[in-house]
């Protein structure tokens, strides 16, 4: 987005209050959403949960294609609507609403970096696992993602998407990768957070901010997605600190009385 864009993007929504109604979008929870998605979609709701502003989680099929960059979740507020954490991020803020104000310079710049640590490492051995390791992509993502539509469609998407994320780590250098070390790469990303939370609550001590968000989401849902074996979930169980924090937040933000959908 473009410096002009997002200032005009910000001038429509300070103009507005959050309204009751706000809606937030992904795919079919049950049977369709993969660990990936499902993983952004939490981070978003506990990010927006954390503000303190209402949001309904609606589920549909086509969300990936109803979404203005193709990427879940995404939100609609009043007449605007703005997909990905980030943009949503900056969208709150503009509003008046911002976890990090609190935060120096350097603070900020280190939130930043740990975000782009959790993007870079997580998020992509989570699309690694989903789409090029043959065990989960044959068991698991391809009915999944492809479970709304109809013969041939369900396969066409799916193979579709599949060669897309495959391009994708090619470009990035994952390409010829091996499971192995990709679940070296997700524990040594998940003992960089480890050490950096330490004994305190949230990652810059009492209050939560986007990181504590965008980490609550990608490992909370590695800890409760069923998945060809357990591998990855036992990454993030060698970290005593990260099991409390996820347990914390959860407690804390979709315990009873939450207006989000309750975790199981």
């Amino acid at each position: 987005m473009s410096l002009v864009a997002e200032a005009l993007v910000s001038q429509i929504a300070a103009a507005e209050p959050w309204p009751e109604n706000a809606t937030l979008y992904q795919q079919l929870k049950g049977e369709q959403i993969l660990l990936s998605d499902n993983a952004a979609s939490l981070a978003v709701q506990a990010f927006l949960q954390m503000c303190n502003l209402p949001i309904k989680v609606v589920c549909r099929a086509n969300a990936e294609y109803m979404s203005p960059s193709g990427k879940v979740p995404f939100i609609h507020v009043g007449n605007q609507v703005v997909s990905e954490l980030g943009p949503i991020v900056q969208f709150v803020k503009a509003k008046g609403h911002s976890l990090s104000d609190g935060l120096d310079e350097v603070q900020k710049a280190e939130m930043k970096a740990y975000m782009e640590l959790v993007n870079n490492m997580l998020l992509t051995a989570e699309l690694y696992l989903q789409w090029c390791d043959d065990a989960t992509v044959g068991e698991i993502t391809h009915a999944r993602y492809g479970s709304p539509y109809p013969w041939p469609l369900n396969h066409i998407l799916a193979y579709q998407k599949q060669w897309e994320v495959k391009r994708k780590m090619k470009a990035i250098g994952w390409g010829n990768k091996t499971l192995d070390q990709v679940l070296e790469d997700v524990d040594q990303c998940c003992q960089a957070l480890s050490q950096r939370l330490g004994t305190q609550p949230y990652f810059f001590n009492k209050q939560p901010t986007e990181l504590d968000a965008l980490v609550f989401g990608h490992l909370y849902t590695i800890l409760t997605t069923q998945m060809t074996n357990d591998e990855l979930s036992e990454k993030v169980k060698n970290y005593s600190n990260l099991l409390a924090f996820c347990r914390r937040i959860e407690q804390h933000y979709f315990g009873k009385g939450s207006s989000s959908i309750r975790l199981s």
